[in-house]
């Protein structure tokens, strides 16, 4: 199975709704000065922008390792992965969240995959993370893993 990787990039959306913030500061800013209300409206927008593509995290299955944001666990270590869409995934975000779980999810990607640890010495039952494709997610999980000696 070949590596998985996917960047969690904010929906479009999400910069078409931040993009108020330019005629706020224009607004705010014009009784001052025109000139600064639209360069501090350049300045926020490109500074938030900026941050969302900067704090997009990665989801990466590849070199026996599951890696979600800054984290990493061994393929060893986890169990059969679970992928959730619509209403279910939903309730996996939700009321059926355990808050010992390492999260990492987005409110603008619907699809999660809850990842089981197996782990004694781990207190963190599950990782449950974001996806525009979880049964891919999934697959590549379930496909890295090293086959068992028998």
């Amino acid at each position: 199975m070949s590596p998985y990787r996917e960047r969690l990039w904010p929906a479009p959306w999400i910069y078409i709704s931040t993009a108020l913030v330019i005629p706020a500061s224009i607004l705010v800013l014009a009784p001052i000065s025109w000139v600064a209300g639209v360069i501090t409206a350049v300045i926020l927008y490109g500074g938030m922008t900026t941050l969302f593509i900067v704090g997009a995290p990665t989801i990466s299955v590849g070199d026996g390792e599951l890696r979600a944001g800054r984290a990493r666990i061994s393929l060893d270590l986890v169990g059969t992965p679970k992928a959730f869409t619509g209403t279910e995934a939903a309730l996996q975000r939700g009321r059926k969240l355990d808050a010992r779980a390492y999260m990492l999810f987005r409110g603008w990607i619907s699809g999660v995959v809850r990842i089981p640890v197996l782990d004694e010495n781990d207190p963190t039952p599950y990782w449950l993370v974001s996806t525009r494709e979880p049964q891919k997610l999934a697959a590549a999980i379930e496909g890295s893993r090293r086959p068992e000696s028998v």
